[in-house]
């Protein structure tokens, strides 16, 4: 795919989650009152609801600032990130904050996390809800996680929900995840996977792509790309289960039979 299609694609993105960053009001709704990672954007009303499917608890759900979940993701990184007091912590593609707020929690006072977005609405409404609610030990920076705005080595865990697949140059996110950890650090990422081949219609539809579908690449070729950017244990398992709520992005074309939600973890 040649670059001009690359900005095409990251500008339709950007755009996308502008749209939703700027129609989220209060934490029962969900881009405005559909699923956000729904291609079609008629999917289920409450952003709580789609959480807890996606594996987050309702005790986290309760615990965040208002506002900032807006129902995006396909699982819940928390659950295999295993984050300890006073580590660094980086969330790709960093939304509205939801991640970065849980996360918060865990690392505690001595901890720091870094949220990375491209889209300034989306930086803009997660920085007024940290300072807002005193959140002293978080921060949002506004950058591509292609061209991470953060220094050598010198995060603990890279933690990231359903935005790796939105990018059109995954070989460049690995190196980049692999530049800013420390030796010994780790990947938890949940994320789009393709188990069958997408038709061509699919593949050209760029609401597709921000609906998390057209750019998925397969458990393989995510493998070969983190390999060669130089990470280690890599661990990517498919999860069956998150085809019922995939089901509900899109019922007329059945992405359930394409793609999957997964877990991705790897060490530096």
């Amino acid at each position: 795919m040649c670059e001009v299609n690359h900005d095409q694609i990251r500008n339709h993105v950007r755009n996308h989650y502008q749209k939703i960053a700027l129609s989220v009001v209060g934490s029962n709704s969900c881009c405005g009152g559909a699923n956000c990672c729904s291609p079609e954007g008629n999917g289920q009303p409450f952003a709580e609801e789609i959480s807890q499917k996606m594996g987050y608890s309702l005790e986290e759900l309760k615990n965040i600032p208002n506002g900032a979940n807006m129902g995006l993701g396909c699982g819940n990184p928390q659950a295999i990130a295993d984050l300890k007091e006073g580590e660094t912590v980086l969330d790709l593609g960093s939304g509205g904050g939801f991640d970065c707020f849980l996360a918060s929690k865990k690392v505690g006072s001595n901890g720091k996390v870094i949220g990375v977005d491209m889209t300034p609405e989306m930086i803009s409404k997660a920085r007024s809800l940290a300072e807002k609610n005193d959140y002293r030990n978080v921060e949002f920076r506004l950058g591509e996680i292609e061209n991470l705005p953060v220094a050598d080595g010198i995060v603990d865990v890279i933690i990231s929900n359903c935005v790796i697949n939105l990018s059109p140059n995954k070989k460049r996110v690995f190196e980049e995840a692999y530049r800013v950890l420390k030796s010994g650090g780790r990947l938890a990422i949940s994320d789009i996977v393709l188990t069958a081949g997408l038709p061509e219609e699919f593949k050209s539809d760029m609401q597709l792509y921000s609906g998390c579908v057209s750019g998925a690449s397969t458990i393989e070729q995510l493998y070969k790309l983190m390999e060669q950017a130089g990470f280690k244990n890599i661990i990517i398992v498919s999860k069956d289960e998150s085809k019922e709520f995939i089901k509900e992005w899109d019922s007329e074309r059945r992405l359930e039979e394409y793609i999957v939600s997964a877990i991705i973890r790897a060490e530096k």
